[in-house]
């Protein structure tokens, strides 16, 4: 039997990703790190988006530093938020790239909270796993598997490591394939920083992550983005067994172009 923890329902970016920008926020703050100073980070979306609309309730100013293949739904919707966008010349995120920002917002005197190794973001899914533990127990169930998708590992690890000390689960890891770029996860190759908290890691193609995009959109009335995709393809390929813990970390909605590409939507039928 599988569960979907579904993070769209989160109010800001729609995504897993309010959480560790809250937490990080919150503890930044209670540091007294808020301030005038203004916030740097490198996001591909949904971190961005996050820290695009707190940084208005904090007070602060933003800039997002993205990599040249982030979506324009992204870019419009930052600006819309306020932040300052700057699109870089990096393909993807990796350490180069968080390198380059913790460069930049020291120059500038600003703020880089980097998600990529603030242990603020680990923390932050602690929280949720105990939103989880509670969940599964209010219908009888212990989580045997966990599976969710890979991206600064904060979530997976996060939730995965709780569980692994309470309950012996198992976490399961999903990358893109060799090649393969799928929006809101990444290959080991970038190095995330909390991997070791995950004990196996199943390659999934963009094509694959769609066609769990799909699956889901039909089987359960959910419009799902295509790292969630990637997650529900990764279950039926592994053939998991037990209770199984799935993360959609969000929605479909700001992924429109990018199904419309691979062939969602290409047809339609009057009644």
């Amino acid at each position: 039997m599988s569960f979907a923890k579904l993070e769209f329902f989160n109010p800001f970016s729609r995504s897993v990703k309010d959480r560790a920008v809250f937490h990080m926020l919150t503890k930044a703050c209670e540091r007294g790190e808020i301030g005038e100073k203004p916030l740097f980070e490198a996001t591909s979306g949904n971190v961005g988006i996050a820290m695009a609309a707190m940084s208005n309730i904090f007070g602060v100013r933003f800039r997002a530093y993205l990599p040249k293949t982030t979506p324009k739904a992204t870019v419009t919707l930052l600006k819309t938020l306020g932040a300052e966008v700057v699109l870089t010349n990096f393909e993807t995120i990796d350490r180069d790239m968080v390198c380059f920002v913790r460069e930049e917002a020291g120059k500038a005197g600003a703020l880089n909270l980097n998600q990529y190794e603030n242990e603020d973001n680990f923390m932050a899914h602690r929280m949720t796993a105990m939103e989880i533990e509670g969940q599964l127990k209010a219908v009888g169930k212990n989580p045997d598997v966990l599976v969710a998708g890979i991206g600064t590992s904060g979530h997976i690890a996060g939730i995965g490591s709780y569980l692994k000390e309470r309950y012996g689960t198992k976490v399961v890891g999903v990358v893109p394939a060799k090649g393969e770029r799928i929006p809101g996860i990444k290959r080991l190759e970038t190095g995330p920083k909390w991997i070791n908290y995950v004990d196996e890691v199943v390659e999934v193609t963009l094509e694959e992550a769609i066609g769990g995009v799909k699956l889901v959109a039909k089987r359960d009335g959910l419009l799902v983005g295509p790292s969630s995709g990637a997650v529900y393809s990764a279950v039926l390929k592994e053939r998991v067994k037990g209770t199984a813990v799935l993360v959609f970390p969000d929605d479909g909605f700001k992924y429109a172009e990018l199904f419309e590409l691979h062939g969602i939507g290409g047809e339609s039928h009057g009644r």
